[in-house]
């Protein structure tokens, strides 16, 4: 069964960059793509295990600091390589705080 947690302030995330929370042992990047939109993705980068939370937004993808390799914020899909796939969570704003849904 899932759960909507709350886990930080819309204010806390710069847009383009994302803030990393642990909730119930999960690691959970928040990325702000800017105009209010805001996506969860599996905090930790796929390819090698690189700090995707720290990694910045470009055009719609969450791009991880170590080696570049990009994961679509909406899909989770990898742009560099189709095998990789980072996990997607959902989001929703409640005023100004983020929910996230885990499962």
């Amino acid at each position: 069964m899932a759960r909507l947690l709350r886990v930080t302030a819309a204010a806390e995330i710069p847009v383009g960059r994302a803030r990393t929370i642990e909730v119930d042992g999960a690691r959970v990047a928040i990325f702000n793509a800017g105009d209010g939109r805001y996506h969860a993705l599996g905090a930790t980068c796929p390819h090698e295990e690189g700090p995707l939370g720290d990694g910045i937004v470009v055009r719609g993808a969450a791009v991880c600091p170590w080696h570049g390799f990009d994961f679509d914020l909406r899909t989770g899909a990898c742009g560099i390589d189709p095998e990789l796939a980072a996990p997607v969570y959902p989001v929703r704003r409640d005023g100004a705080d983020l929910l996230v849904e885990l499962p």
